[in-house]
């Protein structure tokens, strides 16, 4: 290889290296209070966003940021939120916890629906399982439900002490975000795509709305 081209192969390949897939910092950010957020949900519309965390879960508007609804999940004494998901309509939410505990809430009124029995959309016994919650796992076992994600082609990867770190399609690191002010090492963010932005969490409660690059 010519000078020339070498000179080229290592500019494309810095260009690879440096190359951003958010932009920094982030262009919102919503507070839950001292709280680990462990995982994010987009409603129906786009117009609102459950975040799920250590101490239940909540519902935020996403333009102001405010608390729509506040669910309070309890499972024999243990609060933690690891899995969610809304139905089609966005009327109701389910939660769960690591030993696979199922709470049905209603959306508009704050309450628990007792009557889970009824909801065909919500994970069953068997699904719950297969999603790593089961009574035999401690709290230490972490089971986030989204230390991964993907969009065109770029792969988000939650890593330890609350670091996402984005790679291409080749596997190569492209971009990595790093939060010093998270104390749990064993914090994994959540990762999520949303439209424009790439949203993640920390373990002192804070949601962060990035920006992504467009390209």
């Amino acid at each position: 290889m010519n000078r020339h081209l070498l000179s080229i192969a290592l500019a494309c390949s810095t260009a690879i290296s440096t190359a951003q897939v958010v932009l920094i910092p982030p262009a919102k950010t919503i507070s839950v209070g001292k709280a680990e957020i462990t995982g994010l949900v987009m409603a129906p519309k786009g117009d609102r966003i459950l975040v799920l965390h250590s101490k239940g879960a909540e519902l935020r508007d996403i333009t102001s940021g405010k608390r729509v609804a506040d669910f309070a999940y309890d499972e024999d004494g243990t609060s933690t939120v690891y899995y969610g998901a809304f139905n089609e309509n966005g009327e109701y939410v389910v939660l769960i916890g690591f030993a696979g505990t199922r709470e049905v809430w209603d959306v508009k009124t704050g309450e628990q629906d007792k009557m889970i029995a009824r909801y065909k959309w919500i994970p069953d016994a068997v699904r719950t399982k297969a999603l790593g919650l089961k009574k035999s796992n401690s709290a230490f076992d972490r089971f986030y439900q989204q230390t991964t994600a993907e969009r065109d082609g770029i792969m988000a990867h939650a890593e330890k002490d609350g670091a996402v770190v984005f790679t291409n399609a080749e596997g190569i690191a492209v971009q990595t975000l790093k939060y010093p002010e998270n104390k749990d090492q064993h914090h994994r963010a959540p990762c999520l795509f949303h439209e424009g932005w790439f949203i993640t969490g920390t373990d002192d409660g804070r949601v962060l709305f990035y920006d992504l690059v467009k390209r």
